[in-house]
């Protein structure tokens, strides 16, 4: 209540935002657009594959790195983000990130064959990488702790539109236009994000000369790369086309990855850390992150096969692809604003349980699929598997990030950002490599066996992670206190 001459108690709301609250929506609403156009580019080149492996006359294990070496690229660099977000304010970080994904977005559309191309792509990821945890980060700090469920639901709208529009816009492009036309639509939505970022992006923040330590970032790349090339050259060693024994980049990258956690746990008692692992020592954050993971995995899996098996067995056109996976994303958008308000009300627990026996439901029907699957089928088993996913993913990362203290939460969102990317990288990977064993092994070479043995191993996946969300915390996030 207020009285006469009285200000606005405290706990009274509003419905005028303040100047701050608008600032902060502005801000935040400037770095989902930004999302927005970098996930759209992201999305467009799964349907694109096939097109690319006859167009350049490259084989399937040599096209998934367009999407795998891209997460890769973005989980060698998402490490130093924490860094960055420490030590330049939000407004030049956000500069950079959308002059690389600019510049590699040009690259990409000039390119002559398939390495210009993969070097765009790298750029391209650069650029993506910062964007990620900053995105999160900014949430974080800027939304207050009973509203972030529905910030994270409403953003979903936004960002679930581009993996929906993003195969359809790639379909039409490759039927009408040409694959390099994917790049040279992104391009001036690109700039325009740039110019805009240029001009309103001005927030305040306290940033301190934290020192880079060069060595943790060659581990870091040394460390994820190994792991995820050895995967991805499992199946190329298959068909004889691997440049190196898959062992061997194994190895590197699981002695790396131990050496670069050492060393991060002595530079983090002195503040140097480039990736402080201190998040990793709040239990909810770590349940929360596992299955994280193990999701990210199924989902990049499923990204990454569906268009294969639709153009290379059922014999559909990149369009009718693009089309095909339209109505999940469109779901998983108006699922987004439920599910966060939903989060903020009753926690993660009851919300992560159902979608994960939902996700690994799906996933095991999709291993009955055959050459004379009906099309609507799949569409069908595609929306359900969406589903379970928003009810996944959006209560798991809110609810990661929202139980760590104030100063970890740049460090917390960076952790969290790369091992999604790792899981992407390691799943797409995986699943590549196990359908090329299966294709080449089965009777006839028949794609198909290699489609489902592929979502056979998703299903294994996802089931794995079953036992996990009944670990996840009854209660939602705690309540921050002055």
């Amino acid at each position: 209540m207020t009285g006469p001459g009285t200000g606005r108690t405290d706990t009274e709301p509003t419905a005028v935002p303040t100047a701050a609250e608008a600032s902060a929506a502005v801000v935040i609403w400037l770095l989902v657009g930004s999302a927005f156009v970098m996930i759209l580019n992201e999305t467009i080149m799964s349907v694109a594959l096939p097109v690319l492996i006859v167009d350049l006359g490259i084989s399937v294990g040599t096209a998934q790195w367009l999407t795998s070496g891209f997460l890769l690229m973005m989980a060698v660099v998402i490490p130093i983000t924490g860094f960055l977000l420490q030590r330049f304010p939000p407004r030049r970080v956000y500069l950079a990130s959308m002059s690389l994904f600019s510049t590699g977005t040009l690259i990409c559309a000039l390119a002559p064959g398939f390495p210009v191309l993969m070097a765009g792509r790298i750029v391209q990821a650069a650029g993506t990488a910062v964007m990620v945890p900053l995105l999160m980060t900014s949430v974080i700090r800027l939304v207050p702790v009973e509203r972030r469920g529905a910030t994270m639901g409403t953003m979903t709208v936004v960002i679930a539109v581009a993996p929906a529009i993003g195969p359809t816009l790639s379909g039409v492009i490759l039927t009408l236009l040409g694959w390099r036309w994917m790049f040279w639509i992104v391009l001036p939505i690109a700039l325009l994000a740039l110019a805009a970022g240029a001009r309103w992006l001005r927030v305040r923040a306290e940033v301190r000369a934290v020192p880079l330590d060069l060595a943790s970032v060659l581990l870091s790349a040394l460390a994820f790369g190994g792991l995820v090339f050895g995967l991805s050259s499992v199946g190329e060693a298959a068909l004889g086309e691997a440049l190196v024994p898959p062992w061997l980049p194994t190895a590197v990258g699981a002695v790396a990855m131990v050496v670069f956690v050492a060393r991060q746990l002595r530079l983090q008692r002195t503040g140097r850390a480039l990736l402080d692992l201190r998040p990793l020592a709040h239990r909810p954050f770590v349940i929360s992150v596992v299955l994280v993971v193990l999701s990210m995995m199924s989902l990049f899996g499923a990204l990454i096969l569906l268009p294969l098996y639709l153009q290379d067995v059922l014999r559909v056109n990149a369009f009718v692809t693009g089309l095909a996976v339209l109505p999940g994303g469109l779901v998983m958008g108006l699922l987004g604003p439920v599910i966060g308000r939903r989060y903020d009300k009753i926690g993660a627990r009851p919300l992560v349980i159902p979608g994960a026996v939902v996700l690994a439901g799906v996933l095991w029907a999709f291993t009955t699929l055959s050459a004379s699957s009906p099309l609507w089928t799949v569409i069908a088993m595609h929306v359900v598997l969406v589903i379970g996913l928003s009810l996944m993913l959006t209560p798991l990362v809110t609810d990661a990030l929202g139980q760590l203290p104030k100063d970890l939460d740049s460090h917390g969102s960076a952790i969290v950002s790369t091992l999604q990317q790792v899981a992407g990288a390691a799943g797409t990977a995986l699943f590549i490599t196990v359908m090329t064993l299966a294709s080449s092994n089965a009777a006839g070479g028949t794609d198909v066996v290699g489609a489902r043995a592929a979502f056979l191993c998703a299903a294994l996946i996802a089931t794995a992670t079953l036992p996990v969300t009944f670990l996840v915390g009854r209660r939602g996030p705690k309540t921050e206190t002055a």
